[in-house]
């Protein structure tokens, strides 16, 4: 038997790394399209959840799930020119990324800054619901930093622009049973029903520092505590407040009060 050589051991290294390198290219070529297609399904439930278009029972497969969720009227909107489109495709465009694209994104002011983003894209996907020829809802991203972590969710809103029709906080890292308790179906509920504005447009929404008695002044714009997690609260609070004041989505939700929009055609796409 020849024995070991220098070179030979070198030539081992070689092949291995070769072949490894071969099956993890290929691991990641085969399994970047389920782990898109995972990415878009929990998009889809996360968005749907707010539209009021699924069945009662929830009982939905993946691909209708999937179905319904590209029948949605999406549109990457301007938020700046509060326009409600864009050059963009809003199924591949990336709102997290775009808010680290200078070219895709603005300083946000420090004055106006209470929901601590730095930056944040000029450019966000929203999706229309539609009913009977008007919009019966929208529903749009937002997010904040909370107390260790980002916080990101959707928000729902009514036909006229303030009433919140559901919300879901879908990624976030507050601390366990305290915090965290924004991601519960229990307390998310909670928000069904409330007011974003008064009716002189004066943003009133916040959470609440106890519960909130119905009937109560100033209940239709509160929700209930989270007990033991102030810090959360007030960001989450802090969040909504910037993203429906006058840097966020309140100049665009103006629009389509004065300006409602058409259905698109459907032949039309």
């Amino acid at each position: 038997m020849a024995k070991d050589t220098p070179i030979r051991a070198l030539m081992t290294v070689l092949v291995t790394a070769v072949v490894c390198s071969f099956f993890v290219s290929a691991s990641v070529v085969l399994l970047r399209p389920i782990q898109l297609n995972n990415k878009l399904l929990e998009r889809s439930g996360n968005v749907l959840a707010l539209t009021g278009l699924l069945p009662a029972d929830g009982d939905v497969g993946d691909a209708q799930l999937l179905d319904l969720f590209k029948a949605l009227d999406a549109r990457v909107v301007n938020i700046d020119a509060a326009t409600l489109d864009s050059e963009f495709d809003p199924y591949t465009f990336d709102g997290r990324k775009a808010s680290a694209d200078p070219q895709l994104s603005v300083a946000v002011p420090p004055d106006a800054d209470i929901a601590s983003l730095g930056r944040r894209s000029q450019y966000k996907t929203i999706y229309l619901v539609w009913k009977d020829g008007k919009v019966d809802r929208v529903i749009l991203p937002i997010r904040g930093a909370g107390m260790w972590s980002m916080i990101y969710g959707y928000i729902s809103l009514e036909s006229d622009f303030s009433t919140i029709a559901g919300v879901k906080f879908y990624e976030q890292n507050e601390t366990p049973g305290l915090g965290d308790q924004i991601a519960t179906p229990h307390w998310q509920a909670k928000w069904v029903g409330k007011q974003l504005y008064d009716d002189q447009g004066e943003m009133l929404f916040r959470v609440s520092e106890g519960p909130v008695k119905e009937g109560a002044s100033g209940a239709e714009y509160q929700v209930d505590a989270l007990t033991g997690a102030t810090i959360t609260a007030n960001a989450v609070t802090a969040l909504v407040r910037y993203w429906f004041a006058p840097n966020g989505y309140g100049p665009l939700l103006q629009r389509l009060r004065e300006q409602p929009p058409q259905e698109p055609d459907e032949e039309a796409g």
